[in-house]
């Protein structure tokens, strides 16, 4: 697996923000020699289906490539791939939580969730409980029997929306 590049990662954010994008998540795959970097994209404060297009990210790839290709620290075969988050978009930052408050959500804990045994929670997102600092805040999900349970941000290894059919009448 290849290492993240703090540097890469830490200048994403301000370029794609220059381009009407905000960074959704980064994934670095591939090996140290031949890296592939996955970067999932959005548009600020976009709602599920109302998001970027294969064009919006075939722009930011474009844009992105000269940057990298100059970039120190990155070998000169690399990937870049740049898509969308897609329908089960991965909540990652607290801006997520307030966002997408009132979807359908499933969460992954780092072990047993809310007090139970399992490590999965589906229900839906109520928002974010503020803590001490902008690392520590609780996310609040109505399971489907209504009662409202509480998960500290550290504890979720996995967040993202749940994606359903809806019925056609």
């Amino acid at each position: 697996m290849a290492k993240p590049i703090a540097e890469i990662d830490a200048e994403l954010d301000p370029r794609l923000e220059a381009l009407g994008l905000e960074l959704v998540e980064i994934e670095w795959a591939g090996s140290d020699r031949r890296p592939i970097l996955r970067i999932r994209v959005d548009f600020p404060d976009s709602k599920p289906g109302a998001g970027v297009t294969v064009k919006d990210c075939a722009l930011a790839s474009r844009a992105l490539e000269p940057w990298l290709d100059e970039h120190p620290l990155l070998p000169e075969k690399y990937t870049v791939e740049v898509s969308s988050p897609g329908v089960e978009r991965p909540l990652i930052r607290e801006r997520d939580f307030r966002r997408f408050a009132g979807e359908e959500v499933t969460i992954k804990g780092k072990g047993p969730l809310a007090g139970g045994r399992s490590s999965r929670l589906e229900g839906q997102l109520v928002g974010i409980e503020e803590g001490p600092d902008e690392e520590h805040y609780m996310v609040l999900i109505r399971r489907k029997g209504g009662d409202v349970v509480s998960v500290p941000r550290e504890e979720i290894k996995r967040a993202q929306l749940v994606f359903r059919w809806k019925d056609e009448d």
